[in-house]
């Protein structure tokens, strides 16, 4: 897998205006729904030609901000006693939530996606706690948060059960501080690897941390015990006071708002636009979009806005520049094509993307899912064109080889032209054109099959044909093997 281009995008936050160097057309929209979701089907895409590209992006942000709550689970908040058999009922109930959660995405553009975003931010590890009431209260934390303030969000996460037994919290008392939770709240949290903190600054700020150790009931809340709790004096950032956990969060935010606004500012931006960052977007991008974090007091509304309405995010240069996580390929593929899946599917999908690097609520470390190259070797490269293959060969094996059929007519127009049916199939499915001539006319060997010359030449052939499914799932199975397919 080659990597993603290094990005020249010189564009800047200034709106999108469409012109004839850069139209408004259906590779923006697709980049658009790619980057903010995971993909739409061609209606969809065609349905917001109508729109400008700032109102699309007011109807992706605000129907995200407005997506109701999720509902909760009956056991949401199950103490171990309300179990009636724990080992059996709560991996079947991690299950189900992985599910609901998988489906929950599909449908739901930016806000599945951004909860995704700041569960790889806020990590916790599913088997360092392995409990599901704990998984869904830590879920519905970043749920609530996703698109609200940053601040109060930071204040939320870090009491949290799931994250109190993951970075130690539960264990950080006033007679054996622990630093894990600390370092993480400066390092990865909010003001990146030794950027303004210093190791005692983490020595002070884990004192005021404490007491957050008491749980009444095994499996219920863990709450603050005064008992616990380092009462005395903690200098952190020079400011000197008998600081507890609350304390410590908003004098983080007053002392070093101007770094917190900058990395995570930097980290939007490589998730959302670019894993390349330029000196020129550092200076140009970056900056101002910290500026407007800090300007509205961490609220992510108005920084989402101003990114994705930019030029710099519709610039040619930003498409297919980013790799898609295992969840991006197969959700992106489910949304575009509108092909079948199910919770037995859905099922499927969640343990091949396991397979391929991604366990849903549970990544590598405390750092979380790198992303981009990260999510291509050798081997996951290969287990990906395996997916798509048995994937495409389940639906047609079992009833919907007329899906197939539908897809080519719905992206061609019905047409009776190979050339042409391969290239409009190609191209809705990539973020770019293939780079060679040459590559399209291998793909369309591939979709003609063994129809013999004559009938494609004298009109014979068309999409009615009895063949034409397979030579469609032969086409989607061969696109699937290009490194041009696993960029969005």
């Amino acid at each position: 897998m080659e990597s993603a281009p290094y990005t020249c995008n010189t564009s800047t936050l200034d709106p999108y205006v469409p012109g004839v160097d850069n139209p408004w057309n259906q590779a923006r929209i697709k980049h658009c729904y790619r980057r903010l979701g995971y993909g739409a089907d061609l209606e969809k895409i065609n349905a917001a030609l109508s729109l400008t590209p700032g109102d699309l992006i007011d109807q992706i942000v605000d129907d995200a901000v407005n997506t109701p709550l999720r509902q909760d689970p009956p056991w949401a908040y199950f103490r171990l006693s309300d179990f009636g058999d724990p080992a059996t009922e709560n991996p079947e109930y991690i299950n189900d939530f992985r599910i609901e959660t998988g489906t929950f995405n599909v449908y739901n553009e930016l806000k599945g996606r951004i909860i995704f975003f700041w569960l790889n931010h806020f990590v916790t590890e599913l088997g360092a706690y392995n409990y599901a009431p704990y998984l869904f209260q830590y879920y519905r934390t970043a749920e609530l948060h996703a698109l609200g303030n940053f601040k109060t969000m930071v204040h939320a996460m870090g009491l949290t059960p799931a994250m109190l037994i993951y970075l130690n919290g539960f264990e950080n008392t006033n007679t054996e501080p622990n630093e894990n939770y600390a370092r993480e709240l400066f390092e990865l949290f909010t003001l990146g690897e030794s950027n303004g903190y210093t190791q005692q600054d983490i020595v002070e700020t884990s004192k005021a941390l404490t007491g957050y150790n008491l749980r009444p009931q095994a499996g219920g809340p863990i709450i603050f015990n005064t008992n616990t709790f380092f009462n005395g004096d903690k200098t952190i950032f020079d400011q000197t006071g008998n600081w507890n956990y609350h304390d410590v969060i908003d004098l983080l935010f007053q002392e070093r708002g101007p770094l917190i606004a900058d990395f995570i500012c930097r980290k939007l931006y490589k998730y959302f636009v670019s894993p390349e960052l330029t000196p020129t977007i550092e200076t140009e991008i970056i900056a101002p979009l910290a500026q407007i974090f800090l300007d509205n007091d961490f609220e992510l509304v108005p920084v989402l806005k101003k990114l994705f309405k930019s030029a710099h995010f519709f610039d040619e240069k930003s498409l297919g520049v980013s790799i898609k996580s295992p969840f991006d390929l197969i959700f992106q593929f489910i949304n575009e094509s509108s092909f079948l899946y199910n919770e037995d599917l859905m099922e499927a999908f969640i343990y091949y993307a396991h397979v391929l690097g991604q366990t849903m609520f549970d990544p590598p470390d405390v750092a979380g899912w790198q992303g981009d190259q990260d999510w291509i070797g050798t081997s996951t490269l290969t287990l990906r064109w395996a997916l798509f293959k048995a994937y495409l060969n389940l639906l047609f094996d079992n009833g919907q080889e007329e899906r197939f059929r539908a897809l080519a007519k719905q992206l061609s127009n019905d047409s009776n032209d190979p050339v042409y049916i391969t290239q409009v199939m190609v191209d809705f499915f990539h973020a770019k054109e293939l780079f060679t001539p040459g590559d399209y006319d291998v793909a369309t060997e591939v979709f003609k099959w063994e129809i013999p010359q004559n009938y494609y030449d004298e009109g014979l052939w068309d999409l009615d044909w009895a063949e034409a499914p397979y030579q469609v799932l032969l086409l989607l199975t061969h696109m699937a093997t290009w490194p041009e397919f696993q960029l969005k």
